[in-house]
């Protein structure tokens, strides 16, 4: 039977074995260390676990039999058990994960044409309370820690098919699942270091994206220490609107979250902030709201992903008409403004942006009251 997966496996003995699946290479190197083996073996085995799929010390032979038996003795390798599983028409697949006290959270894989994007979370539950979104409704109770993060990633690499060219199916990730990446900051990074690490997945930084609904400290942050593709969701082209779908925009207005944005731009040459944006109908999808939009936008690295709204329950919300949406891509091109239209995937499933909710039980709710609940995400 598997043991929750934010604790230690114990081994015959009853002592705590060291779950190494997420671990980096200078974490494990510490750990070799420690067994008075050299640091190359974080080395061999980050490449086993995540590049060769090992899933038991006693498959890696490069490593000598004495080390193969005591890891078996005082580690293990577990990803988080999986509670479903959903594929859709369009060919999206949708994971139910574990992540202990009833609970479970959603990680989805897009398949494209030329690459693979698996969508992560890094919450069980979300506080930041967006208007629009499934997660926020269901509330909040815990961060995630690395190894339930990247074993979603290690999952969908070794239950979907390899590409033709060999390499595995997922290419692409996006920190877009249930939870903000930047309120779990501890343990996304570590997750990313894995994600980046050529001993491990080996992603580019443009393959990486963390979608964040404006946490100002934690994006200067993660241009200092990683910098990999960011995307923001912005969804309003003014505070007062912003303040009413994005509740943590009381707390960062919008003049300083995009100052954060162009600080993190000018990190690297050629760097452009994706800026997510929701279509409501007739709640921020007007003529006025494009040409707002676009002036805070203009000649700055910026690129905008409009959103069909997905419905889920309990939600008023509607999707903007096609026309509209249409309309509003076309004025922002107009100012000169890069802009895409996600098109929507597994919806028949309920694995489209902002459907996800999983299992969630509010620690929040429970705590404060609901009146308390809202107070605490403001």
């Amino acid at each position: 039977m598997k043991a929750d997966a934010d604790k230690s496996i114990p081994d015959a003995q009853g002592l705590p074995r060291t779950n190494l699946l997420g671990k980096s290479e200078s974490v494990l190197a510490k750990f070799f260390d420690g067994l008075g083996e050299k640091p190359f073996r974080a080395r061999q085995v980050l490449q086993w676990i995540h590049q060769r799929n090992a899933s038991r010390f006693d498959e890696m032979t490069d490593l000598s039999r004495n080390l193969r038996e005591q890891l078996c003795e005082i580690a293990s390798i577990e990803l988080p058990e999986v509670v479903s599983e959903k594929k859709s028409s369009d060919g999206t697949v949708k994971w139910l994960f574990e992540s202990g006290a009833g609970q479970a959270v959603e990680t989805v894989f897009i398949p494209e044409p030329g690459r693979g994007t698996l969508c992560i979370s890094s919450q069980v539950g979300c506080a930041m309370d967006c208007s629009f979104c499934a997660t926020g409704a269901q509330g909040f109770n815990r961060n995630l820690d690395v190894n339930e993060i990247i074993g979603q990633v290690t999952h969908a690499n070794r239950h979907l098919p390899i590409r033709a060219n060999g390499e595995p199916a997922v290419t692409n990730v996006v920190f877009m699942g249930m939870g903000e990446p930047l309120a779990n900051y501890r343990n996304v990074l570590p997750a990313l270091d894995l994600l980046l690490s050529d001993y491990a997945y080996g992603l580019s930084r443009r393959r990486i994206t963390v979608s964040t609904s404006g946490i100002v400290p934690h994006i200067e942050k993660l241009g200092d220490d990683c910098n990999v593709s960011l995307a923001v969701s912005l969804h309003a082209p003014n505070d007062e609107l912003r303040d009413q779908l994005v509740p943590i925009n009381r707390l960062h207005r919008i003049a300083e979250l995009l100052d954060a944005c162009w600080r993190y731009a000018a990190k690297r040459a050629n760097r452009f902030i994706t800026f997510e944006y929701v279509m409501l109908r007739d709640v921020n999808d007007s003529i006025q709201d494009a040409d707002e939009l676009a002036g805070l936008l203009r000649n700055r690295p910026a690129k905008v992903n409009l959103i069909p709204f997905n419905p889920f329950p309990g939600n008023d919300f509607e999707r903007s008409r096609s026309k509209t949406i249409e309309a509003f891509q076309s004025r922002l091109r107009g100012h000169g403004i890069v802009s895409t239209t996600r098109r929507t995937r597994g919806d028949d499933i309920d694995a489209a942006c902002g459907q996800l909710a999983g299992k969630v039980r509010d620690r929040m709710r429970v705590r404060l009251g609901e009146k308390g609940k809202k107070a605490a995400r403001v």
